[in-house]
């Protein structure tokens, strides 16, 4: 079976360093056999969640947009990968505003106690969040990592199938391409999230 992978890229900055980032670990999961898909958030109508709550009564949101799409693609997707920029020491706008979107899953998960994937695929499924900052502090990634464990557990991918690679110092664009261990990095965790996937697919 072939790892479907989807990635979310949340920059508003085409081509930017979390992007780059996110090509990287792609084009290493490519090359170990997966099916690619990549979503650029800015490029897509995603809007805003609304806070209404109808999502807890009708097992879906109210607002139809692309998420109608993305939010099958996400049910669907053994490998689901976000990639934000931080700002403001936190996920980039357009990355919060996907995770606030996943609000349904929430609401099918513990108010209206239905599954969000089914049993069998418990347990087989891997997320991985990128992120990149131009700060070198060492707490520069600390506010968006709640967000992001919170988007991948109401989708069903708990902390322990969820890998990292955020990088940091790295501010205009470009940054990346000099940082001494970024590539690496990203096609280590390549080969690492696809032999994953591989083994828990093949159970």
């Amino acid at each position: 079976m072939t790892p479907d992978v989807l990635a979310f890229s949340a920059s508003p900055r085409r081509h930017g360093n979390s992007e780059t980032l996110l090509d990287w670990v792609l084009a290493g999961m490519e090359a170990e056999g997966c099916s690619i898909e990549k979503i650029i958030i800015p490029e897509v109508d995603i809007r805003p969640c609304r806070g209404c709550n109808a999502c807890e009564r009708l097992n879906r949101c109210v607002q139809r947009d692309y998420m109608d799409y993305a939010h099958d693609r996400i049910i669907a997707a053994d490998c689901i990968i976000l990639a934000s920029p931080i700002y403001c020491m936190g996920l980039a706008a357009q990355a919060k505003i996907l995770v606030d979107r996943a609000q349904v899953f929430r609401s099918r998960k513990y108010v209206l106690h239905l599954p969000v994937v089914p049993p069998e695929r418990k347990g087989k499924r891997v997320g991985v969040f990128l992120a990149t900052a131009g700060q070198n502090w060492e707490n520069v990634f600390d506010a968006a990592i709640p967000s992001v464990k919170c988007f991948f557990h109401v989708v069903d991918i708990p902390n322990r199938d969820v890998r990292y690679l955020m990088i940091n110092g790295v501010d205009e664009k470009g940054a990346i391409e000099r940082h001494p261990t970024a590539r690496d990095d990203a096609g280590r965790l390549a080969r690492e999230v696809a032999a994953r996937l591989r083994e828990v697919l093949a159970a």
